[in-house]
């Protein structure tokens, strides 16, 4: 396990506390329509993205997400000035403007979205792993889902193949309690997701995933059981979103009551106890990044609104063409 430093805990401070208002800046320009689509949150969820990237090997080692995908890529070292042109639909954006919300992508800095379809990205999680193993990388996939994504068949079928083949790849559950709008207990004759690695003879098991200490530790271990031919993981990451599943969720499906019982167990607030008890900063210094952090939004923010949006011309450019297609002829 990569040992946990006062630098550690100040970075995840910072990181975290930057991811939240980012997304809350986000919250405020979708009122006014700058943002167009769906928008999905990570509000709350922050630790299991913190102890992931202290776990992996940044550079060497991959990830993909599902849509509420804003953070992930910051993260893994992408601009988030580029990530806030995206959802503006800018041209500077991560993929010029058009994939907006649900498909952020940097193959740079091998985050590999972003996908809008419910349990996409499981297939092609293994997927990802397969060509690392393939081609003989020393490379490890962290896939992502919700808990809403594991009743997609597609899950089933790319755990099987994973195991088959001993796939360098980590799936995680972000298992935040309510997929869209309906509780786990509603869906699921067992509540405990994890079990369903059980059923492939697959290492599995449950994390706070309100703690990023605790992630750092498990997605560490199933890191290097992947780097070392040891083959999948399946965590269940149990975290919480404190807003609703999109912008256009009313969530009458849980209690104002409920989300305040969570946000005492705050991951940012968690962490920022343990800097003040082991005098890592004082409440001083801990202003100064906050107030840093402010002004790091503020200058996405400014990015995004000063940038053009694409052209018309850039339609052409981004549409895969053949035009030596078989059983098809073009008229003129």
């Amino acid at each position: 396990m990569k040992k946990i430093t006062k630098e550690v805990y100040l970075n995840w401070y910072e990181d975290m506390l930057f991811w939240r208002k980012f997304e809350d800046k986000l919250a405020a320009v979708y009122i006014q329509q700058k943002v167009r689509g769906f928008l999905h949150l990570y509000n709350g969820q922050e630790a299991v993205l913190a102890g992931s990237l202290h776990a992996m090997e940044l550079g060497k080692d991959r990830m993909i997400t599902a849509y509420r995908n804003h953070v992930q890529p910051i993260g893994m070292g992408e601009d988030p000035k580029r990530v806030m042109a995206e959802l503006y639909g800018k041209v500077t954006g991560t993929s010029k403007g058009m994939g907006g919300s649900m498909h952020i992508f940097s193959k740079e800095h091998k985050f590999y979205g972003g996908h809008g379809i419910v349990g996409g990205q499981i297939p092609l999680g293994a997927g990802l792993a397969f060509a690392d193993k393939y081609f003989g990388r020393d490379s490890v996939t962290l896939c992502y889902m919700g808990d809403g994504a594991v009743r997609q068949g597609s899950l089933h079928e790319a755990f099987n193949l994973a195991m088959l083949w001993q796939l360098p790849v980590v799936f995680i559950c972000e298992n935040n309690g309510y997929a869209m709008g309906t509780s786990v207990a509603r869906t699921s004759h067992s509540t405990d997701i994890w079990k369903l690695g059980l059923g492939y003879e697959m290492p599995c098991g449950p994390v706070d995933g309100m703690n990023p200490v605790a992630v750092a530790e498990e997605v560490y271990k199933a890191i290097e059981r992947a780097r070392s031919g040891g083959g999948p993981t399946f965590l269940e990451a149990k975290t919480y979103r404190y807003r609703g599943h999109s912008m256009s969720d009313a969530q009458h499906y849980r209690t104002k009551d409920e989300v305040e019982e969570y946000k005492k167990i705050d991951p940012i607030s968690q962490v920022k106890h343990i800097i003040l008890d082991k005098k890592y900063a004082t409440e001083a210094e801990l202003k100064e990044i906050d107030a840093r952090v402010k002004e790091r939004v503020k200058e996405c923010e400014k990015f995004a609104e000063d940038s053009p949006f694409p052209p018309v011309e850039q339609l052409y450019d981004v549409v895969y063409e053949q035009k030596d297609y078989p059983f098809l002829k073009h008229k003129l």
